[in-house]
Parts: structure tokens; C-alpha cells; sequence
């Protein structure tokens, strides 16, 4: 819910954050606007990516780093969680492919995301944006970088053939 956020959140008297988040979260799931999709592995959930419209991301706007690029109207993919156990076997590469599809059939014409450029490998846990490489073979192309780790790619959507 982090990016869906702008300013200071207001979490009700006795309510501790994370709690407040994870309601948001289900209210948001309940409303018919999927806020992600999930992955699995043997029928069990092995990944989750957050994506939607660039508008539904609050925080990005305000961001000096991750502030729109133009006015095309483009999806976002804001981040990746992949269980411990689950690492290390294509499942934040297949949860990318099936959210560019998904996207795709939802009327989106480019994916937009904001994945992690280091030249050594990053913590597998602070590494819920992507890697950069990762995005490269999937066919997205750099379009801004406003910070050195920090580039902006995007995927056109248009003819792209998703399996």
C-alpha cells in the first residue's frame, strides 16, 4: 500500500499500521480492482507483483526519482514479494510476464517500472522492484534515470505476444 499513499497516513487511534495497511489492502481486493497478482508454485502461492494505472500509485508523483516521465497514460509495476523458499526459480520473471499480459488485456498500452541497477546483486530482500536485467530480457527499454540505480523502463504493450 506503501505507493498507493501520499503524505502522512492517518491511522486510526489503536490501530497499529501494519494492520491499517492490510485492511486498506483487503478493502481495495474486495472492491473489484485487483491491486496484483498472485503466483504459484505447485498450488502454492510462491510470488506476488503490485500493478495498475500510474494514477492509482499516489507516491510516484510526488517522487523526484519516479515522477511521470511524460503524460502517456502507462501501468505501473510497483513491486515484487517472492516467499524465501520460492527465490531463485523464475518466479518474479514469470509474475513480470503475467503482468504485462494482464495489463494488456486490461486496456493498458505500456508498463512502466522502476526496478534496481547496481553492479553487484542486491539482498534478496530489498529487491521488491527488480532487477534491472531482469526487466531487459523481457523486453523493456529505459526510458529516464534520474538517479544511478534508479532507471525508469517501460514495455509497449501494442503487439506484444504473451504466453
Amino acid at each position: 500500500m506503501y505507493y498507493r499513499e501520499s503524505g502522512v497516513v492517518r491511522v486510526p487511534a489503536g490501530v497499529r499500521p501494519s494492520d491499517y495497511r492490510k485492511q486498506q489492502l483487503r478493502d481495495l481486493a474486495a472492491s473489484g480492482t485487483p491491486p496484483g497478482l498472485l503466483g504459484y508454485l505447485g498450488g502454492v502461492p510462491a510470488g506476488w507483483v503490485s500493478l495498475g494505472p500510474r494514477s492509482a500509485f499516489l507516491k510516484l508523483a510526488r517522487s523526484p526519482v519516479l515522477k511521470p516521465v511524460d503524460d502517456k497514460p502507462v501501468w505501473s509495476l510497483v513491486c515484487f514479494v517472492v516467499a524465501g523458499s520460492c527465490r531463485h526459480r523464475g518466479v518474479a520473471e514469470a509474475l513480470l510476464h503475467g503482468a504485462a499480459a494482464y495489463a494488456l488485456e486490461h486496456g493498458a498500452e505500456i508498463l512502466e517500472a522502476y526496478p534496481v541497477d547496481k553492479p553487484e546483486p542486491g539482498r534478496d530482500e530489498f529487491m521488491w522492484f527488480g532487477s534491472k536485467s531482469m526487466y531487459d530480457r523481457a523486453g523493456f527499454v529505459e526510458v529516464a534515470r534520474r538517479r544511478p540505480e534508479r532507471p525508469i523502463v517501460r514495455l509497449e504493450l501494442a503487439g506484444v505476444r504473451h504466453e
